[in-house]
């Protein structure tokens, strides 16, 4: 749309919107033919063939056809259905989306119906937290304390905690991936903790925590010094390589404020070293955010001033090959002025082909669809502003209903 640079005007149009609860999505809207008598179509097919239909549907429709009669109620809850279901439909990542607050609440936004819906989420017990997620689930860790941790899928809603990882209980920087494999479901999680070495605000003690969900133990796989460089709170897993950025601590020359380091989960070797692993950054960043693309390395980046490096200009998106990132786009200034202010710190993630982008001090959402090569608005989210200084954050995952933690 020629004239759509901004979220607000674009979708502030006064017009009353609904907001849609998850646990119920709402019932269909039924027509009644007082004309005739009709025949239900339903009446005539087997529960296999209704099964089939049904899972063409979008998930959130599968809910709703829950509530239109008791034999639906029973397919779309049924154990074979959930576990093994038929979707021939594409199902594009959810983005949901919560203020800071003791208890956080939010909504999770549907791309492909253009819907925003409540979810209860009762394993976060606060908004300060990391989050990672991969096919269809989501892992939570408390920012205060990596002792707990929480496996759950956001639409089934069936959860379970994992035992505490090893090592510091406590580290400065916290950074947690997670990917589940798709054919046998067993998930591999990773969390890399820096501590600062007392006394010494140049070195970091960088070390690495690997969870097999197949053997259900952790083991610490590497522990490193590094000189001038410290570990954050980015990291992603992608075809067996963990990828997390580190930023500059001062002590060693730099021309980048941060900087990527892949480790080798699949291959991994005692005798690797993170410091010949770094991987430069493609330009001056004011923030990054990393994620898996079809097992391909993405990331969207705050571009900073040629002058004032911590100051933001614009947004880029890139990709990694052969240890060389390519550009992929850059955000239009038109859609980069439509978020208002924006902070140099913004949230990001993504799946598959869809990439959410979120300011921080506003509830404004875009999304851009590496296939298409198209950036559009979200439909506006319920949450709204109650005061000037309330932060807004999000994270995607995929929908589905077959899998378990």
């Amino acid at each position: 749309m020629a004239g759509d640079t901004s979220w607000i005007d674009h979708y502030d149009d006064g017009a009353p919107r609904e907001t849609r609860e998850f646990d119920s999505f709402l019932k269909f809207d039924e027509e009644v033919d007082n004309e005739g008598t009709a025949v239900s179509v339903d009446l005539l097919l087997p529960d296999e063939l209704v099964e089939r239909i049904l899972a063409y549907l979008p998930i959130a429709s599968i809910f709703r056809a829950g509530c239109v009669c008791k034999r639906w109620y029973e397919i779309v809850t049924s154990e074979r259905f959930l576990l093994n279901p038929p979707h021939s439909l594409p199902q594009k990542p959810w983005y949901f989306m919560f203020t800071n607050s003791d208890y956080p609440t939010g909504y999770a936004y549907d791309p492909i119906l253009r819907k925003w819906y409540g979810i209860k989420l009762p394993f976060i017990e606060n908004s300060n937290c990391f989050i990672a997620s991969s096919y269809g689930l989501v892992c939570f860790m408390e920012n205060d304390s990596i002792s707990k941790l929480c496996m759950c899928n956001p639409i089934t809603k069936s959860c379970r905690e994992l035992e505490e990882p090893p090592g510091l209980k406590f580290s400065d920087y916290s950074a947690l991936a997670m990917s589940v494999n798709r054919k046998s479901r067993s998930y591999t999680m990773a969390i890399v903790k820096s501590k600062q070495i007392p006394e010494d605000f140049f070195q970091w003690d960088i070390s690495i925590h690997i969870y097999d969900s197949k053997k259900e133990t952790w083991m610490t796989t590497l522990t490193e010094v590094l000189m001038g460089w410290r570990g954050g709170n980015e990291s992603v897993i992608c075809n067996g390589v963990l990828y997390f950025l580190v930023y500059s601590a001062g002590g060693v020359p730099s021309e980048s404020r941060h900087a990527l380091i892949a480790y080798n989960i699949s291959n991994r070797s005692s005798l690797a070293s993170l410091r010949r692993s770094f991987i430069a950054v493609p330009c001056s960043l004011t923030c990054g955010r990393l994620m898996n693309m079809k097992e391909k390395l993405v990331m969207v980046g705050g571009i900073g001033k040629h002058d004032r490096h911590g100051i933001i200009r614009g947004i880029g998106i890139w990709v990694l090959n052969d240890r060389k990132w390519e550009e992929i786009v850059r955000m239009p200034h038109k859609y980069f002025q439509g978020f208002g202010e924006f902070d140099d710190v913004f949230a990001s993630c993504g799946t598959d082909d869809l990439i959410y982008i979120q300011s921080y001090g506003s509830p404004a959402l875009i999304t851009f669809d590496m296939n298409l090569k198209q950036w559009k608005w979200s439909q506006k989210c319920p949450i709204t502003k109650k005061f000037p200084l309330q932060l807004f954050t999000g994270f995607c995952f995929e929908p589905r209903l077959e899998i378990a933690p």
